[in-house]
């Protein structure tokens, strides 16, 4: 990455959460089986006729990892932590139609393995200047006065906080003069049943001169995403890998262009994967020491969809 930023030569580049596998490839080689696009506007057409039907972990499997997660917040061990979850799936769409069909901020199909339709961007660097807009606090858009009760949430205002509390210490790692530009404002993303509203923020701060040639050396400081994971990042991510009993792989880690003058990336959340000749979906949430856990639990199966309306 730092090489060809150097050399201002558009790459597009992947991932996967524990910075152990990636892809950096030219634009000008990429080959027809990896697909992606960036704030592409929605379609008029209409979407095809499909079924989803999701199967998630048992209650009683969910309350193990929670547990594990739990202790270590009452011990202080961490302050948030990530909690996420696979859950097996049926759909009646192939990959490419997903990838084609679906609404999102950011798409990927990866060589028919897994499809992301990600609302979540990572970082933007544009003209030197380095932004990052973490998502943190759902709710569902049709309960009574959604968005009042979402900004009023103790424990969800306190998850907010250290996200953006750890992506401003991050980011500052990487730049001079980071600022939060605007605190916990309300996106909404429309989903195959219903709307739901997001809470973001959005932080920035301005590089160096030089920045096209250290923009791998960036990227590695910044991950893993501290929206994913939690804080603080090294001993959460820890807990993660021993609350969880699944591989994340790709999953939360990252993906983005770079075209020559500036970096666009995102969070690789909202993620459906092939896995034994089966299709899983991977999704969770911040968990706090005020979290209940069948609130986080029904949180987590919340985010298992497609958005295709």
């Amino acid at each position: 990455m730092n090489e060809l930023g150097a050399q201002k030569v558009p790459f597009f580049f992947m991932i996967d959460f524990l910075k152990e596998n990636g892809e950096v490839i030219p634009i000008s080689e990429l080959s027809d089986d990896i697909q992606f696009c960036f704030h592409t506007p929605k379609k008029n057409t209409d979407p095809k006729q499909y079924s989803f039907l999701r199967n998630p972990i048992p209650y009683s499997e969910y309350i193990k990892q929670f547990k594990i997660v739990h202790e270590n917040l009452r011990l202080g061990n961490s302050y948030l932590t990530n909690l996420t979850c696979a859950t097996p799936i049926e759909i009646n769409l192939s990959f490419q139609e997903i990838y084609h069909f679906t609404q999102a901020k950011y798409k990927l199909n990866y060589k028919n393995q897994f499809v992301c339709f990600s609302p979540e961007t990572f970082v933007q660097i544009n003209q030197g200047k380095i932004s990052s807009f973490p998502m943190k606090g759902t709710i569902d858009a049709s309960i009574t006065n959604a968005e009042k009760i979402i900004l009023e949430d103790e424990k969800e205002a306190a998850e907010h906080a250290t996200i953006v509390d750890l992506i401003r210490n991050d980011l500052s790692l990487v730049a001079q003069n980071v600022t939060v530009n605007k605190y916990r404002y309300i996106d909404e993303l429309k989903t195959n049943d219903k709307t739901l509203l997001q809470v973001s923020s959005e932080i920035s701060g301005d590089l160096g001169e030089n920045y096209y040639s250290e923009i791998g050396t960036i990227f590695d400081k910044l991950l893993p995403a501290g929206s994913i994971c939690g804080a603080p990042k090294k001993k959460t991510v820890e807990i993660i890998l021993r609350a969880e009993n699944y591989n994340r792989n790709f999953y939360t880690g990252v993906f983005g262009i770079f075209d020559g003058k500036n970096v666009d990336s995102a969070v690789m959340i909202r993620f459906i994967e092939k896995e034994n000749n089966h299709l899983i979906f991977k999704s969770g949430g911040g968990i706090t020491a005020k979290s209940n856990c069948e609130n986080e639990y029904n949180e987590m199966i919340q985010k298992v969809y497609v958005p295709i309306y």
